[in-house]
């Protein structure tokens, strides 16, 4: 019995280090972007900013189609890789196929220079090279993150996701001081700070790594194996990138330049922190799912795991219901704190988009059951589905209402996606109940 009480505590104990480290990280991550959105909408007008905010989705295209699919199967398979001794297998995989999708996108990239030339666009030269370079950069220490976090090295993670948006924003601040507040100058230092990061990444990396690991021949099995679990997040990645960027470039079509930077700032302030919280809950608790379901061939295994998702599912919601709510009263002041006054007209959208980011990232918990499941072939009809219509309606509710028929548009498309993941996740478990 005292032998059960000791390895509770211990147990309990390990978790609450994680979850501290984590805590502190997302923390820091939050107060980072919102210093950062601060400083750089000092510096730089609604144009530029917008100009910035449409040079990311080329970072989002490589997040969303190459790095960040090949990102989850890296995260999903350590597990099992370090279950069957097979680390040295598991890793050559992983350096095989990160360096092949580097590869390809630099490929991509030259295709696109062409295209500039072509059609006479060489001012865009400057920022498409900056934001390539970020996105490889930046997708390559996703990658190393996730590993890590798989791994349970909550403080390196922690460290790292926690220092990221302050050196992005601090270094392309001082840039812009000393070059000039442009949207390529800003690209520039986020190059400059992800080079940094991933150089220390690269460092703590190797504590993960076992002292005596062995030289296996099992490279080409792990990499069949993560690249048939990440292409079902490449084949829908597509489609969710092109619904993530169709709001600015929507905006950009039907409105103004200066319209895009200010819908980027809503965005900045509104979806992303509770998907930054949200996202916190399941970088704590995604490799402990993977560990619980295992190769998921146990149906009481993942049963335990299903139940987990859903109450952190309920629980995203109560805690986006409780922040729309307080924002809603307060998004004047919200917005004289934290954004220039050139941006404080579009303020009272603000609650909205937390609400659209809050359901999505409900959602996303709802998948991260399938995810443990191995079930992600189910998952790319309701993502393209819902990303198709959710660009429609983007474009749709810019040439309509402008900014706010975009916001609308997202609550919508979030809306869509949560109920589709929750019909899906219990279609499995009726499976397994009658397993």
């Amino acid at each position: 019995m005292f032998e059960n009480i000791n390895f509770d505590y211990e147990r309990s104990r390990r978790l609450f280090k994680e979850g501290f480290w984590i805590v502190l990280g997302q923390i820091m991550l939050v107060l980072g972007s919102l210093v950062g959105v601060r400083i750089l909408t000092g510096l730089m007008m609604p144009s530029e900013y917008g100009e910035l905010a449409l040079g990311m989705t080329v970072a989002t295209l490589v997040n969303q189609g190459v790095m960040g699919p090949l990102g989850n199967g890296v995260t999903r398979f350590y597990a099992p890789a370090v279950e069957r001794a097979d680390f040295g297998g598991y890793l050559k995989a992983v350096l095989r196929l990160v360096l092949s999708a580097s590869g390809g996108i630099v490929f991509l990239f030259l295709i696109v220079v062409v295209g500039l030339l072509i059609v006479g666009k060489v001012q865009w030269l400057g920022i498409a090279l900056a934001a390539t370079m970020y996105a490889i950069l930046s997708g390559n220490n996703s990658i190393l993150n996730g590993i890590q976090n798989a791994a349970r090295q909550r403080s390196v993670v922690a460290l790292h996701q926690g220092i990221e948006p302050w050196s992005r924003f601090l270094i392309a601040a001082g840039l812009m001081v000393a070059l000039g507040a442009t949207s390529t100058v800003a690209m520039a230092g986020y190059v400059i700070a992800v080079i940094l990061i991933l150089v220390s990444q690269y460092l703590f990396f190797y504590k993960v790594v076992p002292p005596n690991m062995d030289e296996t021949d099992e490279g080409t099995k792990w990499s069949t194996q993560i690249f048939n679990f990440s292409w079902p997040f490449a084949a829908w990645g597509i489609f969710t990138w092109a619904q993530l960027v169709s709001d600015r470039w929507a905006l950009g079509i039907f409105g103004t330049m200066e319209e895009v930077g200010m819908y980027a700032v809503l965005f900045q302030l509104g979806y992303y922190p509770i998907s930054m919280v949200t996202g916190m809950a399941m970088q704590f608790l995604a490799p402990i799912f993977y560990q619980r379901a295992g190769d998921a061939s146990d149906s009481k295994r993942n049963t335990d795991v299903k139940k987990m998702s859903w109450l952190l599912g309920c629980s995203v919601l109560g805690v986006t219901l409780f922040a729309f709510l307080i924002v809603f009263f307060s998004h004047a002041y919200l917005f004289h704190l934290f954004v220039a006054k050139e941006y404080a007209s579009v303020s009272y959208l603000l609650p909205w988009l937390i609400l659209s980011g809050g359901i999505f990232a409900a959602g996303q918990t709802i998948s991260l059951d399938l995810m443990s499941q191995m079930k992600t072939n189910s998952m790319v009809a309701p993502k393209i589905i819902t990303a198709l219509g959710g660009g429609i309606l983007n474009f749709v509710g810019a040439y309509l209402f402008g900014i706010k028929g975009i916001v609308f548009a997202n609550v919508i498309f979030s809306a869509s996606y949560f109920i589709w993941m929750i019909l899906i996740s219990r279609r499995y478990f009726g499976e397994l109940v009658a397993a």
